[in-house]
């Protein structure tokens, strides 16, 4: 068995005054990309200078204003690539490089050194403060953790003097989660005692959950505590970093956002140490599913998971949120039915306000097509296999239609697994508009005819092929159909009735056709048939029809179609 008593609690916050849970997120955060660090120092293969260029142009593309170029004194190819970034001159004026440093002189000179030349950089700085670090890392007490923070403010202030750009100061107490509240106020107003900083150049206070160690509201409220207890506050950005530790960095993201959070700092798709950072991206399609302007250009993912994956060499997993290649697909029979009544229901109503079951987000607006949202399996139902008829193919099948159809492709899947369109495409055409066989439609001639009463019928002569053999036989009736049925049901002895009948246009223009779907029942066994025919001339098709459901109704049961 498990063994729980290793392990203690991490305590709650005692925080009753909190505010979070009654209020709503309603405009995005200054997002901060990590990729170029966090994101890459966690890599297999970390990337090559040419590769973080590739990432660099895509965040800036994707419209972050704020990107941690990576941690310039730490390599030398951290320390190139950002000097690469200067002497193409890549940085737009609108972007503020990021750059990490740890609260040691030679480390602040060496970035001071890399940054020359850049226009608008945030300087971050960061020491560890969690009551464990100062146990068993560092061996030292608050004081002497607080020294640390103040000495590199000093520093960096020192360098900012000689610095030609803008420059501002971030700073993170490491291990924010596991460090007392009191203790991380302390140290926090003890640098902005030394930064001085105002409005026009507000300090940035980034409290990461760089190990996430509770339940999201837990983060939350540290956060409003923080925010709340901060002196200055209207010259503070409140930023977070949440990693991943628990699977709970989106929700304690959100969270924290309510609780006052002005900015965070996260990768996209979430790669980064152990389980990952925040995704950026889950969290900006949240919001837009909302109805909240992201502030990024998120309209075509595939790019994206193109340019993450060729320079991270990660794969997407398919479940990921919002770019998992099954996010938008529905195997389960009621889903596809629910998502086919729903996007039926936005046409009918001209809708302008995305509602359809199971898909909280159109999926074109993220660049993905329709094609992956339904798929067929031994799982689906009716309604999928109606869906992609549709949304595929442009056959609006007749409600009664669809169980004969989709028993036949669960027959299908529960053989070799999914089906495509495709397939089930060739089904339809296979069982209703290639019934052909043994008779054949091949032309008509139509003429009205009336009787010494005045009353109009309909007289049809139907040229088709019986076993290859040639066959012309006439009838008459109320229209073309009722003409067409009678005289194959004089000609072969039968006793066929119509009981349902739908058309539809298929294609729009000067060379659209028109489907026909045909039920006829034979009056002496009450066995029935359905029938399909499409022509550009509905007459022809609904004709066709009736040969489909006449040939499969008399005599697929006791013969083998030959096409």
């Amino acid at each position: 068995m498990l063994n729980v008593n290793k392990y203690k609690r991490v305590p709650v916050v005692d925080f009753p005054e909190r505010q979070w849970p009654g209020k709503e997120i309603e405009k995005a955060p200054i997002w901060c990309s990590v990729d170029l660090r966090d994101g890459n120092q966690a890599l297999v293969e970390p990337m090559v200078v040419e590769e973080k260029l590739l990432m660099f142009n895509e965040l800036v593309k994707l419209g972050f204003k704020e990107i941690e170029v990576g941690f310039p004194a730490s390599s030398q190819i951290e320390y190139d690539f950002l000097r690469t970034l200067v002497e193409r001159d890549l940085i737009p004026d609108d972007v503020k490089i990021q750059v990490l440093c740890q609260c040691r002189e030679h480390l602040i000179k060496r970035t001071f050194e890399a940054i020359e030349g850049c226009k608008n950089v945030i300087f971050h700085i960061y020491n560890s403060t969690s009551t464990l670090q100062r146990d068993v890392v560092f061996n030292m007490d608050r004081e002497g953790i607080k020294e640390i923070a103040i000495s590199g403010t000093e520093m960096v202030k020192e360098g900012a003097k000689n610095f030609k750009g803008n420059l501002q100061l971030q700073y993170s107490p490491e291990s924010f989660t596991g460090t007392e509240l009191d203790f991380a106020l302390d140290i926090c107003e003890a640098v902005k005692d030394v930064w001085q900083p105002d409005a026009d150049n507000k300090i940035i206070f980034n409290l990461p959950a760089t190990v996430e160690m509770t339940t999201p509201n837990v983060y939350a409220d540290q956060i409003e505590w923080m925010s709340t207890h901060f002196t200055d506050r209207d010259n503070i950005i409140l930023s977070i970093h949440p990693h991943n530790d628990r699977g709970c960095g989106v929700a304690a993201s959100e969270l924290a956002l309510l609780a006052g959070a002005d900015r965070i700092e996260g990768t996209l798709f979430g790669n980064g140490e152990r389980t990952g950072n925040v995704d950026i991206l889950n969290i900006a399609y949240n919001m837009f599913s909302q109805g909240i302007d992201p502030m990024l250009n998120l309209e075509d993912i595939n790019e994206i998971i193109n340019v993450y994956e060729k320079c991270t060499k990660m794969n997407i997993d398919p479940r990921h949120p919002y770019a998992g290649k099954l996010v938008f697909t529905a195997f389960s029979g009621s889903h596809q039915d629910a998502i086919n009544k729903g996007v039926k229901a936005m046409e009918e109503r001209k809708s302008t306000i995305w509602e359809v079951p199971y898909l909280p987000i159109d999926p074109s607006d993220l660049g993905r097509k329709y094609e992956p949202v339904v798929r067929i399996n031994s799982q689906s139902g009716k309604g999928g296999v109606a869906f992609v008829m549709d949304h595929y193919y442009g056959f609006r099948l007749p409600k009664s239609m669809h169980k004969e159809l989709s028993d036949e492709i669960q027959a299908i899947s529960e053989r070799q697994g999914e089906v495509s369109p495709s397939q089930i495409m060739d089904k339809f055409r296979e069982m209703y508009i290639n019934a052909k066989y043994p008779l054949h439609f091949k032309r008509m001639d139509i003429m009205d005819t009336h009787s010494e009463e005045g009353e109009y019928n309909t007289k049809v002569t139907l040229y088709y092929t019986d076993r290859e053999e040639a066959r012309a036989i006439e009838g008459t009736g109320n229209g073309p159909i009722n003409a067409a049925k009678n005289a194959l049901s004089k000609q072969l002895n039968v006793n066929a009735k119509l009981t349902m009948y739908e058309e539809h246009a298929l294609t729009t223009g000067s060379d659209s056709q028109a489907a026909t779907y045909i039920e006829l029942m034979d009056a002496n066994t009450g066995r029935k048939a359905f029938g399909v025919g499409i022509s550009s001339n509905i007459n022809r098709s609904s004709i066709r029809a009736i040969f489909s459901a006449i040939n499969r109704l008399y005599y697929h049961k006791n013969e083998q179609s030959e096409e």
